[in-house]
């Protein structure tokens, strides 16, 4: 019996043009930077691809899916979504309630100029699908009246301030973006439940089910697993709720952990390092010092004393 082995190549862009080809669109005004509104239809191919290019998308679903990430798109209210060079998405069959837009900047679109350095700090290309950033209807102002500011430049005559106008213009966009999901955070809050309940709790049980030993420090790309989060979105949900991230709690937690059993038993600070995970005893010290103002051994001088 002859057995037939079918590779399936993800589909990855490089370029816009093939983007643009492939999707339906016209083609790109620019190379390496384009938009494309959406009135009723937009397809954006019909299986998993990834790109070379940032995307920032603003749209309400009628039909259809959107996946990136682990997730699927939550299309409840009016939303943004963003997503980075190389990320894995999908669209199937979408079809809008409403205008939608899109737009696509290639990452040399940014070499030279400062935004490039800044996109790292938008962590918001790093949440999932399901942590779209939804607009209220003021927002959606804003955000639709930067867009006709980029699509005019776009479609002007090129010169050499078209790409540091239109760069700002999207600047402009993410740092809104930044600041509406800051009001999303608190507003979901309520809804949800505290964050960093749920944060303490997973703590906890990481504890009591024995995992440092057999798995090590907690990370926050696990405790963002068990809350359905992406890392970056617990994170920024954390610092919201907190102000500390979540790896600073996570520290926290662990020295508290710590001076609880420096407190209660006689083993020495590096069993008691290794048994909450730690294999590096300097590590352990600089962390519980940097937390407390002095080494552990000092701390266990003090109740001994």
């Amino acid at each position: 019996m002859q057995i037939i082995l079918l590779c399936i190549i993800m589909q990855h862009f490089k370029n816009l043009a093939d983007m643009h080809r492939f999707s339906g669109f016209p083609m790109p005004e620019n190379p390496l930077f384009s938009v494309y509104r959406c009135t009723k239809t937009c397809m954006l191919g019909g299986r998993e691809f990834t790109s070379d290019f940032y995307m920032i998308g603003f749209k309400k679903l009628k039909s259809g899916m959107v996946m990136y990430g682990r997730t699927k798109y939550d299309h409840d209210n009016g939303s943004m979504i963003f997503v980075k060079p190389r990320q894995i998405i999908e669209f199937q069959s979408v079809e809008f309630e409403e205008d939608a837009f899109i737009i696509f900047i290639h990452e040399d679109f940014l070499n030279g100029h400062a935004l490039h350095n800044e996109m790292a700090k938008y962590a918001f290309f790093d949440y999932e699908a399901n942590e779209a950033l939804h607009l209220s209807p003021k927002e959606e102002e804003i955000v639709w009246d930067l867009f006709f500011k980029i699509d005019a430049e776009y479609r002007s005559n090129t010169d050499e301030y078209s790409r540091d106008i239109i760069l700002a213009h999207i600047d402009s966009m993410l740092k809104y973006s930044q600041r509406f999901y800051k009001r999303q955070f608190i507003n979901r809050a309520d809804l949800s439940g505290k964050t960093v309940s749920k944060f303490n709790d997973a703590l906890a049980a990481y504890f009591k089910k024995g995992l440092l030993v057999t798995q090590g420090l907690p990370t926050v790309a696990a405790l963002a697993s068990q809350l359905n989060l992406s890392s970056r979105y617990l994170s920024d949900l954390l610092k919201q709720e907190t102000g500390k991230t979540a790896m600073e709690l996570i520290h926290i937690y662990l020295v508290s952990e710590a001076k609880n059993r420096l407190m209660q038993n006689d083993q020495n600070v590096s069993e008691i390092a290794y048994e909450l995970g730690f294999e590096n005893l300097p590590y352990f010290s600089r962390l519980f010092k940097k937390e407390t103002g002095i080494s552990p051994n000092q701390f266990k001088k003090q109740l001994m004393n």
